[in-house]
């Protein structure tokens, strides 16, 4: 059966991006730490060889992946992504959230879709009984969590304080429970499964 699962990685202070975030600037200013736990360790932009998570984070990484049947993405960490050089990296169907779905690239494996509510229904049918992925940004993710779509969030926390950027949960205007799911850990980040209570 389908389910909606949302996933993102926070600073301990909360921030999802660093300051200046973008196009040519991916997580912002030191946004790139909170993806050493993706590629098993320290990384740059620049770096063209990227490493593999280990330990905790791979047996958190490879569960996760391994139920994904597509996944909703927004525009903005489509555009910060730069696309993922143009190639959906996924490898199931990707559904990304815009206003302006004309933008669509062809034969790039992404679907430019008008609003959250079809996007989660259009990978609902596409998900092969699979999870549904919603990956963020933390807008997407939001309204995600505001319309009753997700039923099990994980936040990854890296070790590390950014100062600034966007948060998660900045303008939720709503309470929300949470009950513990699973918890795993490794020197890059602690990664914390909660089923979504209403």
């Amino acid at each position: 059966m389908t389910k909606v699962t949302a996933g993102i990685t926070a600073s301990v202070d909360g921030y999802i991006t660093g300051p200046n975030d973008g196009p040519g600037r991916g997580l912002g200013e030191g946004g790139e730490r909170l993806h050493y736990w993706v590629f098993g360790g320290p990384l740059t932009y620049k770096d063209t060889t990227r490493g593999e998570p280990t330990g905790g984070d791979k047996e958190f990484f490879d569960g996760a992946v391994a139920r994904i049947g597509a996944v909703v993405g927004g525009r903005g960490t489509y555009e910060a992504a730069e696309a993922w050089g143009g190639h959906n990296p996924f490898g199931v169907p990707f559904f990304i959230v815009t206003h302006r779905v004309q933008d669509a690239p062809a034969d790039a494996g992404f679907t430019f879709v008008n609003g959250l509510d079809e996007a989660i229904a259009r990978a609902g049918e596409a998900a092969g009984g699979k999870d549904v992925f919603v990956m963020g940004g933390a807008d997407v993710i939001r309204q995600a969590l505001r319309a009753g779509h997700v039923e099990e969030l994980s936040i990854s926390i890296a070790p590390v304080v950014l100062g600034g950027g966007k948060r998660l949960f900045d303008d939720f205007d709503q309470t929300m429970g949470l009950e513990h799911l699973r918890l795993l850990q490794s020197p890059f980040a602690t990664h914390i499964t909660y089923r979504v209570g209403r």
